[in-house]
Order: structure tokens, then C-alpha cells, then sequence
């Protein structure tokens, strides 16, 4: 079935309430069906205020504006190291689960209960600062955010064939399965040069 919920033995439990615990699975085809409807709607809506060499520009800003914040959240909130058990509590519910089981089919996509939210909010964050500009830089916010999160499952779920492909996904498993804390970009890994947190480089760097 195209929705169905496959098992997964090893899975990591989170809630002990059971509709708390469905919230948290995401198959990738309720995902990309969802998300690609509201990119629709939102091009429509962005197309109506603009041309479309200003909605290409804008939405490229916004592709580029999102693997900076994917870098950003995966290096400095998904990885902080709390104190507090609360602290720690929230990590692993944000992203510290799919490291203890990263082969999860439901776990490797941002469950649509915090992405909706959260893209609404940025979407009108983007219109309130950028007037209508801002639903073509949100268009391309979100298409980075779906890209990331498409590559993110196939790196854990498909073979990913060719060179582009197998580079980011050696690049994303190297940061699972070989250092945690270098390798945080999935789709703009040149974020990771830029900022000297690609594994090669600080390996490189403690051997100077």
C-alpha cells in the first residue's frame, strides 16, 4: 500500500502515548505529496505578484538561504550538547533518535506535525519582511527544505546511483558512521568547506 506503515524492529520509541508516537513517523510518499501540493500553491500565489525572472532569482535566494540554515541547525542546535536532562531529552527527540537507529523508513524525514508549522511561520516571516518578494524566496526555501529531505531518506533507503548522488550520500554516512561532529551539510555540502567541517579538512588539521 502507497501510505502503509512498514515495521521496523529496532525502532526507537519516544512517546509511551500512541498517537504521540504516530505523529513521529513520516512515510515519504505522505511527505512528498503534501509538500509538493503546498510548492504548487505557493508558486501560484508568487507568480500573481512577479515576473518570472524575479520569482527565478528570488527562488534561487531562497534554495540558497536553505542549505545554509540546514547547515546551520544540524551543527549548532541538532548536535548542542545539553546539561540538563530536559536538554538532552529535547536533542534526542529532535534528531539524536535517528542517530541511535538512522536505517528507520519513517524516521529520516521531519514529521509534517513540525514542518507545516514551522514552514508557515517562515513563510510569513518572509512576506512580513519582504512584502510579496517573500513567496518566492519562501517557494525556494521550502523546495531546499524538500530536496534536503528527499536526499536525506534516499541516503539511508536507496542505493543512490551516480556520482553526484554517491558523493552526498559517502558524504552524510561519514558524518553517521564516522564522525559525528564534521560532515553536517546533506545538500550544500560546500558548506562544509566553506566552514572547515568537512572531515578530510580537520582531519588534515589535527594532523598539522
Amino acid at each position: 500500500m502507497l501510505f502503509s506503515i512498514p515495521p521496523h524492529p529496532a525502532r526507537v520509541r519516544l512517546f509511551q502515548n500512541q498517537f504521540m508516537e504516530l505523529t513521529t513517523l513520516t512515510p515519504f510518499p505522505v511527505f512528498f505529496s503534501v509538500w509538493i501540493l503546498i510548492l504548487t500553491w505557493v508558486t501560484t500565489v508568487a507568480s500573481a505578484h512577479m515576473g518570472w525572472q524575479r520569482l527565478g532569482i528570488a527562488t534561487l535566494f531562497g534554495v540558497i538561504l536553505w542549505t545554509l540554515a540546514e547547515y546551520m541547525m544540524h551543527r549548532f542546535l541538532f548536535h548542542l550538547k545539553m546539561k540538563s536532562a530536559y536538554g538532552r531529552r529535547l536533542i534526542f527527540l529532535l534528531h539524536e533518535n535517528h542517530h541511535a537507529d538512522p536505517a528507520d523508513p519513517l524516521r529520516g524525514i521531519m514529521p509534517l506535525t513540525v514542518s507545516l508549522p514551522l514552514g508557515a511561520a517562515f513563510w510569513g516571516l518572509a512576506v512580513l519582511a519582504l512584502g510579496p518578494l517573500g513567496h518566492a524566496v519562501f517557494l525556494g526555501f521550502g523546495a531546499g527544505y524538500v530536496m534536503y529531505d528527499t536526499v536525506h531518506w534516499a541516503c539511508h533507503q536507496l542505493p543512490m546511483r551516480g556520482a553526484v548522488a554517491r558523493r552526498l550520500k559517502l558524504h552524510h554516512l561519514r558524518h553517521h558512521y564516522a564522525e559525528q561532529d564534521a560532515n553536517y551539510a546533506t545538500t550544500g555540502i560546500f558548506w562544509d568547506r566553506v566552514f572547515g567541517t568537512g572531515m578530510r579538512r580537520r582531519h588534515d588539521r589535527r594532523a598539522d
